[in-house]
């Protein structure tokens, strides 16, 4: 069996050729940006899915503005949706219109990023965030041969935009595993900046990262060596890696450092292949697509979906019935079958 089989089979079910006897039910997608790639292959692949279903879907980017957002989901809802997916910008920040969606009894859906402060939400959908961390960090640690000895080594932290829950829970899971060495002093953070608070990115914002990676160089790396970077996602990789090359890394004598990424964007994986960006995180938006088709065809048919009771979310205001799918850690030694063989990336892109 393949490797993409073993990890994305349960969630890779072809979606169902039933049509139902009422069509013309409408669903509606609302996603937050098209400035970062995978958002429009997630609003193509679940609008394939839901027509697959028989459902009449309407598509929005909001364009990172919250206020946008909120007036194409009133649209939608007047529009006469009876279902709503949300890839929210801002997780808490949607209450009033959603509380006006579930008054019209409109059955709303999660989409990867948790819905948070209202009690106004059936179900979420997404990957193991903490986990997507974790394996963040665990990259780092395996790159440096960290449990091998050596060290100390100096290490940088980004996070994501603080309004993102996703953003929390990947700083959660890489400092679980991060801590026990910055304990014992095998890693070093010469900015002493670790808290959300301190490293997040707002918008995921490469222009921001860049900024602030060339600020960290410039104070605390004049007589010291970067070793590591732990960067949330791979557009902020690639900006980090442009900054450091331009402050002089990259040549003889002074190798980049190793640098985390997540969303396995075909200009990280050309770094990976090139030997730049260390590592990435595969999230396959194909399987949550579907995965989250099946789920609205569930709630709308009155069933509940079938999820984990304990990886129920709380959303500051409820326990959310959760359904998580797997990341992958993914490196120069395994993009090729990982991505292109089970076709996400075509070999000719790279």
């Amino acid at each position: 069996m393949s490797f993409f089989r073993q990890i994305f089979g349960q969630h890779q079910r072809k979606p169902s050729s039933h049509v139902r006897a009422s069509s013309s039910l409408r669903i509606g997608i609302a996603m937050p940006t098209t400035t970062v790639r995978r958002w429009l292959d997630d609003g193509h692949n679940l609008e394939k899915g839901l027509q697959a279903k028989g459902f009449v879907v309407e598509r929005h980017y909001a364009g990172d503005d919250v206020l946008q957002q909120i007036a194409q989901i009133r649209t939608m809802v007047a529009n006469g949706a009876v279902a709503l997916v949300i890839a929210a910008i801002d997780g808490g920040a949607l209450h009033s219109v959603l509380e006006e969606a579930a008054a019209k009894g409109i059955k709303i859906l999660a989409y990867d990023r948790l819905l948070t402060h209202t009690p106004h939400l059936d179900f979420y959908v997404s990957f193991d965030n903490f986990q997507v961390g974790v394996l963040q960090a665990e990259s780092i640690v395996q790159a440096l041969k960290l449990n091998q000895g050596g060290g100390p080594y100096n290490l940088e932290i980004f996070g994501g935009t603080p309004d993102d829950n996703n953003a929390h829970l990947f700083h959660a899971g890489a400092m679980s595993v991060l801590r026990p060495y910055l304990e014992h002093h095998k890693i070093l953070v010469p900015s002493n900046e670790l808290e959300m608070q301190q490293v997040s990115t707002m918008r995921w914002y490469s222009t921001l990262a860049v900024s602030r990676m060339i600020s960290l160089l410039n104070r605390h790396y004049q007589d010291r060596r970067l070793h590591a970077v732990l960067s949330p996602l791979d557009g902020i990789s690639i900006g980090i890696l442009d900054s450091l090359k331009a402050m002089g890394y990259g040549k003889p004598g002074r190798p980049l450092p190793v640098v985390s990424g997540q969303d396995a964007e075909v200009p990280s994986i050309r770094s990976i292949a090139a030997g730049e960006q260390s590592s990435t995180i595969f999230k396959d938006t194909r399987a949550l697509a579907l995965s989250a088709a099946d789920i609205v065809d569930e709630l709308l048919a009155g069933r509940a979906p079938v999820h984990d009771p304990t990886q129920s979310y709380d959303n500051k205001t409820k326990r959310v019935p959760t359904r998580l799918l797997p990341p992958v850690l993914v490196t120069a030694s395994n993009y090729h079958e990982v991505l292109i063989e089970s076709g996400y990336i075509m070999a000719a892109d790279l």
